[in-house]
């Protein structure tokens, strides 16, 4: 054992003894000072210098120095020119972490909205203290569950996370332990649970375990390794090294790890990033060894919090997916490119991203329009729309935007588990690929200051604020008719029933609503009621519209109006209205100037320019024809 407590210098009084089991070592240490920090290494051999593989914070000569005071203050000393590569820090005798909440009870699992997150790519700082001080952002739009991209150290600072290699250690890049705790305890305080991205099918290079056992002959793990598999078993998914979860070494090893983060941080549960290979059979649909591995994972998780979820990226068959679902585990559900292919204007049809739609008994499904894996749904809108309707454009901002609200009044209803992506709910429209797959991203506050981009956050915040306020959206007796482009979805409930349409169409069209009975139905964005005689009678559906139909009324969300349009420098009187040939427009000018009219439908789209030259200082009054307009 090297630290600071023996100045980094071989010393047969610091030889680790061997444990009776053969296969742990062992030292106790006496005479260290209470609320200070050691650095410490192993030496093994005299060949290979390593962190402890349990470690809780390292030291990195490469990359701390590029980490801000201001993020992570009072940095332990690396001890340069004493030793070279990774340091454990241990902080013997350090006061606890005074948690202000200690009861708190995470959501229902069929209740979770969680807001999947990269602090890097979140606020400039990439800090948890500016992500502390934006929380209230996070928790006013309705969320109840945050989900971090990887926290544990990885290699280097620039990075997704998905190349860990000290798997219980905090990456300092984000901040400290204490004020990660601090970030934890401000969420619970609002009511929000905490999910980490945990990757338990490969470490990289960095990792200890990886170095202990590496032939450097063949670059890759030695054969005797307890811990790797020599090469990868489930090509062509395979990344760094990868993880033998049939060693016992590796379940203790995740264990461990597990319980730490559960224990340490109150971290409320996981979302293991490709458990589809938690296995050494291949790239297979189903492997009932694979399903045995991660119950084993599971209990012991439970074992420790029984109410911590377990949240899987798996994409096996699903037969598999249904026994872990029935065990009580959660698994992702991608159905981003169907919902693309629905806002741009095309056919898209996501009911088997529905737990009922894969035939299972528990809704355990996590669905999501967008996640850090997939390309932006504005992005795919704003570059590849269904551009044949002149009135109605996926590829014009504001059109899209309104369709971003569309595509959401076809997501939170749905029964179950649901996930969006950072700034998914202002419209973010920067390609995933700019600069590069894992590169930075522009961070753009700035969008929220945005009257069409208010709105699209108010739809969502008023959508998670209705589902989870009534038991209607928690029923197992919903039915989906989402194929072509005009879709419906119906939710039943002893007290309240649910009609959901909408047209993806660039085209108007009429549907068939199927209400569930005759009577008073209200329309949840509007207010407006509705006295149905005939349950099926046609509704026609501008391009892009939505309607959310209850049969009790409710509250009208409180939400941006973007049709409203108001010049700071100009009266005009406008008539008549409703007008069907033409539109009188009076005005009166202070000075002589250029004017340009437009006129803009109510999702902000410019539906004609009228061009009128220069006008002379007076009072004006023009006559419009708006014969080629649509209806509406």
């Amino acid at each position: 054992l090297l630290g600071d407590f023996n100045g980094w210098i071989p010393n047969p009084n610091y030889y680790m003894k061997r444990g009776t089991d053969n296969e742990t070592w062992w030292i106790e240490l006496t005479g260290l000072t209470p609320d200070q920090r050691y650095g410490y290494q192993y030496w093994v051999d005299g060949e290979i210098k390593i962190a402890d593989p349990y470690s809780a914070l390292i030291l990195d000569p490469n990359n701390d120095g590029s980490i801000s005071s201001a993020t992570f203050p009072n940095m332990h000393p690396y001890p340069n020119g004493l030793t070279t590569g990774f340091v454990t820090v241990m902080h013997p005798g350090r006061p606890d972490y005074n948690w202000q909440v200690t009861n708190f009870t995470p959501p229902a699992k069929t209740d979770l909205v969680i807001y999947e997150l990269l602090v890097r790519d979140f606020v400039s700082a990439h800090n948890y203290q500016t992500l502390i001080d934006t929380l209230d952002y996070i928790a006013n739009l309705g969320v109840n569950a945050i989900e971090l991209m990887p926290p544990g150290e990885f290699e280097n600072n620039e990075s997704w996370g998905y190349n860990p290699s000290f798997h219980m250690a905090l990456d300092k890049y984000y901040g400290t332990p204490e004020k990660f705790k601090e970030f934890i305890d401000e969420c619970h305080s609002r009511g929000i649970a905490i999910i980490i991205d945990m990757v338990f099918n490969h470490a990289y290079g960095q990792n200890p375990l990886v170095g202990l056992y590496f032939d450097a002959s063949t670059n890759a793990p030695a054969t005797n390794s307890p811990y790797f598999n020599s090469t990868c078993p489930h090509p062509p998914y395979c990344w760094g090294v990868d993880f033998n979860h049939e060693s016992v070494a590796v379940q203790d090893y995740m264990d461990r790890i597990n319980k730490y983060w559960l224990e340490e941080y109150k971290v409320d549960g996981f979302r293991f990033d490709y458990t589809k290979g938690f296995t050494n059979n291949g790239d297979t649909p189903f492997d009932q060894g694979r399903i045995d591995l991660l119950k084993r994972m599971a209990d012991e998780i439970w074992a420790v919090n029984a109410d911590a979820y377990v949240i899987l990226e798996h994409w096996a068959g699903n037969t598999e997916e249904t026994q872990l679902s029935d065990y009580g585990m959660m698994m992702w559900a991608n159905a981003t490119h169907d919902y693309a292919n629905a806002l741009k204007g095309n056919n898209g049809n996501w009911g088997w991203a529905t737990y009922q739609g894969k035939g299972w008994s528990e809704p355990n499904l996590i669905s999501y329009i967008e996640s850090h894996d997939e390309e932006r749904a504005m992005f795919g809108m704003l570059n590849s729309g269904n551009q044949s309707s002149q009135w109605h454009n996926p590829r014009d901002t504001a059109t899209a935007l309104h369709r971003m609200a569309l595509a959401s009044a076809f997501f939170y209803p749905i029964p179950g588990p649901k996930m969006i992506w950072q700034f998914q709910e202002i419209g973010y429209d920067v390609s995933i690929n700019v600069p590069c797959r894992v590169c930075n991203k522009p961070i753009l506050w700035n969008y929220f200051n945005e009257v069409n981009r208010q709105r699209l956050y108010d739809i969502n915040k008023s959508l998670i604020e209705l589902r989870l306020s009534h038991d209607v959206f928690r029923t197992d007796d919903f039915q989906l008719a989402l194929g072509g482009k005009l879709k419906r979805m119906k939710l039943n409930d002893d007290d309240m029933n649910v009609v959901v349409l909408g047209n993806f169409d660039v085209f108007s069209g009429d549907i068939n609503p199927a209400f569930q009975h005759t009577g008073m139905w209200y329309e949840f964005f509007t207010g407006d009621s509705l006295n149905v005689t005939s349950t099926s009678a046609q509704i026609n559906l501008q391009a892009g519209e939505y309607r959310l139909y209850t049969d009790q009324p409710l509250n009208t969300p409180a939400i941006t109006n973007t049709s409203v349009f108001k010049a700071k420098t100009l009266d005009a009187t406008i008539y008549p209205n409703p007008a069907r040939d033409f539109v009188n427009v009076e005005f009166t000018l202070e000075g002589t100037t250029d004017v340009t009219m437009q006129i803009i439908n109510l999702n902000g789209q410019v539906m004609k320019n009228i061009q009128q030259g220069r006008l002379m200082t007076g009072e004006h009054r023009l006559q419009i024809d708006i014969n080629d307009l649509p209806f509406g």
